[in-house]
């Protein structure tokens, strides 16, 4: 078994990393449904204007290095340059360590000519490269064309600027890279020294990295070519999403083992590793697997939604859980069983009875005070909730040190003499439905009512397509097309005007990058308002077909509920009401839901299988309750601040839906392990006592009694 998954991790984590770039789709215009303003947009200017899906649009900026205006032999050496440059091929780098089966992405660059600053200070050129914008080699292949317009103009005595889209993630990228390393370095040494500290083992803190590396390795890469061979498109964001899910439930689940194998082989010294780890697997895998069912019924959902990118994101976060799932019941007991006692070495835990601990302590509390306990959790979860109040999303794009980047300076110079938008204009696209040729003239009133919208700064001359079928308007926007006034502006007086304003015979849309984002911000309105509901549903079903319960279920769904809640209204009160922010990232709530409600569940879970185990035990439900906490509470805080750390080194990016992500995510684990799963789940459970199961209360049975300290269960249950 370890043979097996040795070679489909390191195949198809290789074949990952080759194809990623090419099943995956660059920007977010592409994943709207047809009947949205700016998917119609993006259909006429496929169809009328060339326009690329993969394609990536560049502002360069010429200017005199002393800072004096323009003058004719600079213009005729801006053009000649320009022709050089749209004429020669941009090679991209090669380098030894490129990955087999690289792209090729060595291409002929489009330059037009762009506006000219009033002042005459610089000029515009507009650039289009094609190709994913994440992929490594168009990146790369960009830098090559960057250092060769830069030596060109300069040897022509002018200076370079660049900016756009392509431009901004390369000078993001750079900036982040160190940062990025060390954080990840960082959180790597904090999840392995947590694992020291808790077995006292070097093995067993670096043999679940290592399962998992594989595992999630061959997860990615089968989501990864089941997308070639498909031909659906995966959101850029998707590959790293599925790489930090499964490290985190991988890891959990990896715990669950350890902590339950570690304990079985104290109550059996004489036994081998292989009948332990048999026995153990048998007996987690139960809530393991309703556990990952919960996560695949909460993902899954998100395939109704309208939004293409939480579409084919939900469903390749599924499938590679499930993949997660096989590897947690097949290669996670087989290295327990071939490392066997030698998995604890050199800690000599094994050989001595468990102290009580923490845990005991505070199993031993849940049992004396659950109401206080189920008060206290209440209060605080109630306190956090409180932040919901004027709850605002917020749809920006731009990051909290945008500034200090190249692209975003030459952004900011350009935007001090010409619209914020002149880099990314607003595009209106219009098409004749009449079979008449649509010219500049037809259009020209519709033009001139547009150049009189509060918020646009200029309106560039009409381009008419080769075809004659077709007409494209720029708007240059005072507002830069990454902010929530473009936005608005967009989705209302623009298209109030294109609607009432349109030439007879004709259909116009709005496209543009302001227009696709307010576009998404209805798409994720309306799916919210499904995808809550179903997946609460198909997760509560879940819980009662594997609890046997109905009661069960309800307790732990109003649990996580509460979990969710505080978590965003902990983002809200940090964001949004301390920091001052428009709002929280337009994708937080589903995130949250997705993230926190599986994951917490996952802990619930566990916890509450424990529970029920226990009660089948001689004795009071309070005392099955008392030891429940104390085997499992190790576990789920091990786990909850692993997971955490996980998360919350996103919080250090720079970018603000990042911050928010990585913080309120990493903050939603710790309320569901610590809160609810250590705390409010098992004081519910002590107030409930067996009917918490019912109609299938546990039977009691006889048989081995677990191994505690003498006096452990002397819990007053009054």
């Amino acid at each position: 078994m370890i043979a097996l998954w040795a070679v489909l991790g390191i195949g198809l984590t290789i074949l990952g990393q080759v194809f990623v770039f090419r099943a995956t789709q660059p920007g977010n215009d592409g994943f709207l449904p047809a009947s949205y303003d700016s998917a119609a947009a993006l259909r006429i200017a496929e169809e009328n204007f060339g326009a690329r899906p993969d394609s990536d649009p560049l502002t360069v900026l010429v200017a005199r290095t002393d800072g004096a205006a323009l003058g004719a032999a600079d213009e005729r050496g801006i053009e000649e340059v320009s022709a050089r440059l749209a004429g020669r091929e941009i090679v991209m780098p090669r380098s030894e360590d490129d990955p087999p089966f690289v792209q090729d992405h060595s291409q002929v660059p489009r330059i037009a000519p762009g506006m000219t600053a009033p002042d005459r200070t610089f000029r515009l050129l507009s650039v289009e490269l094609k190709g994913n914008p994440q992929d490594p080699g168009v990146q790369s292949t960009y830098k090559e064309f960057r250092d060769q317009a830069r030596t060109a103009f300069r040897e022509a005595g002018l200076r370079t600027g660049f900016t756009g889209g392509l431009a901004a993630t390369v000078d993001t990228a750079d900036a982040e890279k160190t940062r990025s390393t060390v954080v990840g370095s960082l959180v790597m040494g904090l999840i392995v020294l947590l694992h020291v500290l808790v077995f006292r083992s070097a093995l067993a803190a670096l043999l679940p990295l290592v399962a998992m590396a594989v595992i999630g390795g061959a997860a990615a890469g089968a989501v990864i070519m089941a997308a070639m061979a498909t031909g659906i498109r995966l959101a850029p964001s998707t590959p790293g999403l599925i790489n930090v899910v499964l490290m985190g439930i991988g890891i959990d689940y990896f715990l669950f083992l350890l902590f339950r194998f570690r304990e079985h082989l104290r109550r059996h010294p004489g036994q081998s590793g292989r009948e332990a780890a048999a026995q153990v697997a048998g007996r987690v895998g139960t809530a393991i697997t309703s556990a990952a069912l919960t996560i695949v019924a909460a993902f899954a959902t998100l395939g109704i939604a309208s939004f293409g990118q939480f579409r084919v994101l939900g469903p390749a976060i599924a499938v590679s859980v499930l993949v997660m799932l096989f590897g947690s019941l097949t290669l996670m007991p087989a290295l327990l069983a071939v490392t066997g006692r030698r998995m604890f070495w050199p800690s000599k835990s094994l050989e001595r009875a468990p102290r009580e601990g923490v845990a005991g302590r505070l199993g031993a509390l849940t049992a004396r005070r659950p109401v206080a306990l189920v008060l206290a959790s209440l209060a605080l979860l109630g306190a956090l909730t409180a932040g919901l109040a004027g709850l605002r999303m917020d749809y920006g794009q731009s990051g909290a040190d945008a500034e200090r980047t190249a692209a975003a300076r030459t952004a900011a110079e350009i935007s001090r003499a010409l619209p914020a938008g002149v880099s990314d204009p607003t595009s209106v696209f219009v098409a004749a439905t009449d079979g008449a040729p649509l010219g500049a003239a037809r259009v020209a009133a519709l033009a001139g009512e547009l150049a009189r919208v509060p918020g646009v700064g200029r309106v560039a001359p009409t381009v008419v397509s080769e075809n004659g079928r077709a007409a494209r308007i720029d708007l240059l926007l005072t507002a830069g097309s990454g902010e929530q006034k473009a936005r608005d502006l967009v989705s209302g007086p623009v298209r109030e005007t294109v609607r009432a304003h349109l030439p007879a015979g004709t259909e116009a849309h709005v496209g543009g990058t302001a227009s696709v984002f307010a576009d998404i911000a209805v798409a994720v309105d309306e799916d919210l308002k499904v995808i809550f509901p179903v997946a609460a549903v198909l997760i509560a079903v879940i819980l009662l077909v594997l609890l046997r319960s109905l009661l069960a279920p309800v307790v732990l769904m109003l649990a996580v509920g509460l979990g969710f809640a505080a978590t965003l209204g902990a983002s809200a009160l940090v964001f949004q009401h301390g920091l001052g922010r428009p709002g929280v990232d337009f994708t937080l709530p589903l995130v949250l839901f997705l993230f926190v409600v599986a994951l917490g569940t996952d802990y619930n879970i566990l916890v509450g299988d424990r529970i029920r185990e226990e009660m089948e035990r001689p004795g009071t439900a309070r005392a099955a309750v008392a030891r429940a906490v104390r085997h499992t509470a190790p576990a789920v805080a091990t786990a909850g601040l692993v997971l955490a750390a996980s998360f919350g080194s996103l919080a250090v990016s720079p970018h603000p839906g990042t911050q928010q992500t990585g913080f309120a995510t990493a903050v939603g684990i710790l309320l569901s392990a610590f809160v609810l799963s250590i705390v409010l789940v098992p004081a519910l459970a002590a107030l409930l006592g067996r009917s918490l199961w019912w109609p299938l209360r546990p039977r009691v049975r006889g048989g081995e009694q677990p191994a505690v300290r003498p006096g452990a269960e002397r819990v007053p249950v009054g």
